[in-house]
């Protein structure tokens, strides 16, 4: 490990009117070092967990062939949410598109206010929205739609929306031909011409 070297150095005489003592130098092995730093290396390396990717979880509805578990939707529990290009954010609310309006991520004051509102008004009392026909408490429904040339930070930011206003149930759908129409109308529907 460690060697002392004894080798002579220089003469035996005298200096300066005394013995010259012999001056050892010492030399350290570091092998065995080197050895005991890959051990540790490779053991932590065994020994750590390494990060694991995190995705948000996203449940599909799935079909139900029985009308009686069917889920009650009501008028006042939808809020619909159309993704433009520029990051303008479209919404209204209730089964029937009307009232559209416009709005943007721009912080406390875009969608996020309008999500919260809506959650808060489904769980209001006085708003008669609040309890299914069986007795469950209703639960505020937002259904997200992609128009074409939105980005897809659009819908990043529109999922980051759902987590912070703590959300329960959002879907991600096809926008309706009328839904398109009415906003390249700028939010006006216009009636179908009937055939």
């Amino acid at each position: 490990m460690a060697d002392i070297d004894t080798s002579s150095g220089g003469g035996g005489g005298k200096h300066d009117g005394g013995p010259r003592s012999k001056k050892m130098s010492t030399r350290v092995d570091l092998t065995p070092m080197v050895d005991l730093a890959f051990l540790l290396i490779s053991f932590f390396m065994l020994t750590t967990t390494l990060n694991k990717p995190k995705a948000m979880e996203l449940n599909m509805p799935k079909k139900v062939d029985n009308k009686e578990d069917e889920q009650d939707v009501g008028e006042c529990q939808v809020l619909h949410v159309l993704l433009d290009t520029l990051d303008q954010v479209w919404y209204y609310e209730g089964l029937q598109v009307a009232g559209l309006q416009k709005t943007t991520f721009a912080g406390d004051g875009g969608i996020r206010k309008v999500i919260l509102r809506k959650l808060k008004a489904v769980k209001d009392p006085q708003t008669g929205c609040g309890v299914t026909k069986k007795g469950t408490q209703r639960e505020a429904i937002v259904l997200i739609k992609m128009l074409k040339g939105a980005r897809y930070k659009n819908m990043v930011d529109i999922l980051d929306e759902m987590d912070i206003t703590d959300t329960k149930i959002y879907a991600i759908q096809d926008a309706d031909p009328i839904e398109i129409e009415a906003v390249e109308n700028g939010g006006t529907v216009k009636e179908f011409a009937k055939e």
